[in-house]
């Protein structure tokens, strides 16, 4: 069993920056990847970001590409999303995953709780 605890959301205006932590419980975090997915309002969730469990391998969709960065310490059991140049329509819930061993768009087993995250124009 993992659980997982984001942090790190709040208010932000349009232009800045915000980092997003996820805190994992459990010791078969390092063999899982990671991933952000998030939930605008009236919208369904989607992947943000991933990052594998061994090599570290990335992902980013597309409208986030080139402003995000996934990383994470596997010996802290962290998984960190670095928001840069951040847009309204980023707003939305961002949510932790994990629980399998390759990252795909429905996301692992575990889910964190959310966090949320709002610019402003």
């Amino acid at each position: 069993q993992v659980q997982l605890v984001e942090s790190g959301g709040g208010l932000v205006q349009a232009g800045g920056s915000l980092r997003l932590s996820c805190a994992a419980s459990g010791r078969t975090f390092s063999s899982y990847a990671m991933g952000w997915f998030r939930q605008a309002p009236g919208k369904e969730r989607e992947i943000v970001a991933s990052i594998s469990w061994s090599v570290g391998t990335t992902y980013y969709s597309d409208s986030v590409k080139g402003r995000f960065t996934i990383s994470r310490d596997n010996a802290k059991n962290t998984v960190y999303l670095q928001m840069n140049s951040l847009k309204p329509e980023d707003t939305g819930i961002y949510y932790c995953n994990g629980g399998a061993p390759i990252m795909t768009l429905a996301g692992g087993k575990y889910w964190g709780q959310g966090t949320q995250v709002t610019v402003s124009s």
